[in-house]
């Protein structure tokens, strides 16, 4: 039976972390002491789900879990700290603390610590999430224990609701764009100035043409997709700004 330690302190452990060439140890009161920390701990850098789902929600979020009052948002897992600060550089999570718990012990004093033999990973972390408030656990969300890797509670979004049951998420919005286009030029700038984060995709960088085609039936630039919706272009995004914003003018670039 997999613990929940809500109303309990968290485990009093050493973190052997790597700062710059040097080694640095980091203690549980370090992390916790005196602040509001969401946790949230997976079974191993680089793997797919951490990978693709579990990290880069997280990171995407971490300003709105400033905004509800959390100082820092950490991912544990059971991997040295020259793993987890590659992966942290490979998922450009710098949002994030990444905090390595190569020898288990944190996870096995919370009671998360299982046996993935079967994968040839030995003993690694169960994936949960945590609300800490000056080192007492608040909330976990612990994904029940059945067979695999279930991944449905612990998530970000999850967690966030938590915090604020009436907020609002983000709005989640790509850019394809090419070189030398003012067009593009100017959405983003709109985007910026709404303050509106977006992953901006690069012609012949990051797609083809081919791919803009098939997503948009479009050639032209940009194309600005806003929570599956496609927009159009820098026209078609200001006008929907306006209608966001009450009808506010936005005069073409």
């Amino acid at each position: 039976m997999l613990k929940n330690l809500e109303g309990k302190a968290v485990p009093n452990v050493t973190f052997r972390t790597r700062k710059g060439h040097e080694w640095a140890d980091v203690t549980s009161d370090d992390i916790f002491s005196g602040k509001s920390v969401v946790l949230f701990s997976l079974p191993g850098a680089f793997t797919p789900t951490c990978s693709s789902s579990h990290v880069p929600r997280y990171n995407q979020l971490v300003p709105q879990f400033n905004a509800n009052g959390i100082d820092d948002v950490i991912c544990v897992s059971v991997n040295d700290a020259f793993v987890m600060n590659e992966w942290q550089r490979s998922q450009n999570a710098h949002r994030l603390t990444f905090l390595p718990d190569g020898n288990g012990e944190f996870s096995d004093e919370m009671g998360l610590l299982v046996g993935k033999e079967d994968l040839g990973f030995g003993k690694r972390s169960w994936r949960y999430s945590m609300l800490v408030r000056d080192g007492v656990i608040e909330k976990m969300f612990i994904e029940p224990e059945v067979d695999g890797d279930p991944y449905g509670v612990s998530d970000a979004d999850t967690m966030l609701k938590y915090l604020a049951p009436e907020g609002e998420l983000p709005a989640d919005v790509a850019v394809f764009t090419r070189d030398g286009c003012p067009y593009c030029v100017r959405a983003k700038g709109l985007l910026n100035d709404a303050g509106i984060e977006f992953e901006e995709l690069l012609l012949n960088r990051d797609y083809t043409d081919q791919t803009l085609r098939a997503v948009s039936a479009s050639i032209t630039y940009p194309q600005v997709f806003i929570d599956g919706v496609h927009i159009g272009g820098s026209d078609d995004l200001a006008e929907w700004l306006d209608k966001r914003d009450g009808g506010e003018t936005r005069s073409a670039a």
